[in-house]
């Protein structure tokens, strides 16, 4: 289950232990927090607003500068947005045609009820903290607090 979600987020196992160790020593239910956590990166916010077709086109988009996170520029894909946020895409990035078709699938599907999308603007907003409901990935948090609880 580590493994799937590891991937799922494209991280390595140490970065993905600290978001876990960070998420053991927050108030609550482990399991929920760590995706809370997971979410709310930069990659995952730019995929879920639909900026980009995938995880990994998503943080390829981060790292070359093309994402705004309260208009100023952000390039790392681990940043941890906050309620409030703005995430935009950069005036001149957003003619790239992957940019395009990928906002375009999101307006049909629609975005997370944690986030609010003004597609015309290419700009996003995180209104609230993902909730366990809003994750519909069929993932298993609690084997994954099991497997380090040891």
């Amino acid at each position: 289950e580590k493994q799937k979600v590891k991937r799922m987020y494209g991280m390595l196992e140490g970065q993905f232990r600290r978001t876990f160790q960070e998420a053991d020593r927050r108030r609550g239910v482990t399991g929920e927090i760590l995706l809370q956590l997971l979410e709310c990166r930069l990659d995952n916010v730019v995929y879920r607003l639909g900026f980009a077709s995938s995880r990994r086109q998503a943080r390829q988009l981060v790292r070359h500068n093309h994402i705004r996170v309260n208009g100023k520029k952000v390039n790392i894909p681990s940043y941890r947005v906050r309620v409030g946020d703005e995430i935009s895409v950069r005036e001149k990035s957003r003619s790239i045609e992957a940019i395009k078709e990928s906002l375009e699938a999101v307006v049909r599907q629609g975005v997370p009820g944690w986030l609010e999308l003004d597609a015309d603007n290419f700009v996003g907003k995180v209104k609230a903290l993902p909730e366990r409901a809003d994750i519909t990935m069929p993932i298993q948090e609690q084997l994954i607090v099991e497997l380090y609880s040891k």
